[in-house]
């Protein structure tokens, strides 16, 4: 650890952990039954504790520190009892404001990303369309011009923090071009008239996770509230979805451990033929396998941060750590499952919990299909390409 973390990135990490377990586990099991997490009332509480824009400049309220200390929250908040909490504050930090941070002009930037980081609003990103989630070529939202401003109509599906945000980073159409070209990435408050929530979608986990479908019918936004050049948004989401999978890869390592831990400890404690569970060798064989596994996805992830931070291009490297943490995870949710037997099936005990929640990870945020396809291209496998 001391390779990539000091002492200031350790004190980091326990106040963190205290937050955690004091300000969102104790909360977990009635926000889980809600269907939803008070987004409002916990980020800005985690405002407030300046943890909301740690890498982000100190002018508009962020940390200004470097990534390792995103490492180190993102680690901390998969730890969470659950995984929906995580996706929603890591949504906000990591997902629909990087490119805003980047990009975005300083007016937008006052406007929009310094409220975020103090917690006064809820951000969500807004990509994936009922016709169109993996292949982001295919959306058809569309942002025409009026003036000044842009007058957008579409819908966008499995929008993270969808019912609760005060603004989306929406990526829409805003030329004719077909294809990846004549996108742009807009701000949009969600108080805007034709701005609506079509419904808030049940899923299998992550149920403190609030999803949605939005609509947009006329809605009138600035031109100034674009997000860089038009035409550039889907370069700049390419961009931002790289963040988006090394967070969901970082947190997710955290989970794994947490439930292979649980899974080491209930081995302990139940007897089966005369002695502790955990004492059968395919059982702890397999379990030090699964931890094998996770520490390389660690390194990986690691590596990835390292060239992010070295200002190098980590999309193959990220896509990686990507598709292998959604594999692994699956594998530790099956495997400690089943060493749990039937009290790993039954919604009292959190295991049940673990294995629905991990199975978004290999859908979300770019399927493990469109994770291989750009390994793919990044090798040259393919002739032409």
């Amino acid at each position: 650890m001391s390779l990539y973390f000091n002492d200031e990135h350790e004190a980091f990490r326990q106040m963190v952990r205290r937050f955690v377990e004091t300000e969102i586990n104790p909360y977990v099991e009635a926000w889980e039954e809600q269907r939803i997490f008070p987004a409002h009332e916990l980020f800005k509480k985690m405002g407030n504790l300046g943890l909301l824009g740690l890498s982000y400049a100190e002018e508009y309220g962020g940390g200004g520190v470097d990534y390792w200390y995103s490492v180190v929250f993102l680690e901390e908040i998969g730890r969470i009892h659950c995984a929906g909490v995580p996706m929603g504050i890591a949504v906000h930090t990591d997902m629909a404001t990087p490119a805003l941070a980047e990009f975005g002009s300083d007016e937008l930037k006052q406007r929009f990303l310094a409220p975020a980081i103090a917690g006064d609003m809820v951000a969500a990103l807004a990509v994936s369309e009922p016709d169109a989630g993996s292949d982001v070529a295919a959306i058809r939202t569309r942002a025409e011009a009026d003036g000044d401003d842009y007058v957008i109509n579409g819908a966008k599906m499995w929008i993270t923090n969808g019912t609760q945000a005060d603004f989306v980073t929406l990526l829409a159409r805003t030329s004719g071009e077909h294809g990846f070209k004549g996108m742009s990435l807009i701000v949009v408050p969600t108080d805007r008239p034709g701005f609506g929530v079509s419904r808030k979608l049940e899923k299998l986990g992550n149920h403190s996770s609030d999803t949605a479908i939005l609509s947009f019918d006329n809605v009138r936004v600035p031109k100034a509230y674009r997000i860089g050049e038009e035409g550039g948004g889907f370069r700049l989401q390419m961009k931002q979805f790289q963040r988006e999978r090394l967070a969901g890869t970082l947190m997710s390592i955290s989970g794994m451990e947490r439930a292979i831990r649980m899974t080491i400890n209930y081995g302990r404690e139940r007897q089966a033929f005369g002695k502790p569970l955990i004492e059968n060798q395919w059982i702890y064989f397999k379990i030090a396998e699964l931890l094998t596994e996770v520490e390389a996805l660690r390194q990986l992830a690691y590596h990835c941060v390292r060239v992010m931070v070295a200002g190098g291009d980590m999309t193959k490297e990220v896509s990686m750590a990507k598709l292998k943490a959604g594999r692994v995870a699956r594998e530790v949710a099956d495997t400690c499952l089943q060493f749990h037997g039937g009290m790993g099936y039954v919604e009292e005990y959190p295991m049940a919990r673990y294995f629905r929640d991990a199975r978004l990870l290999s859908i979300g945020a770019g399927a493990d299909e469109i994770m291989l396809g750009i390994i793919a291209k990044c090798e040259g496998i393919l002739p032409g390409r």
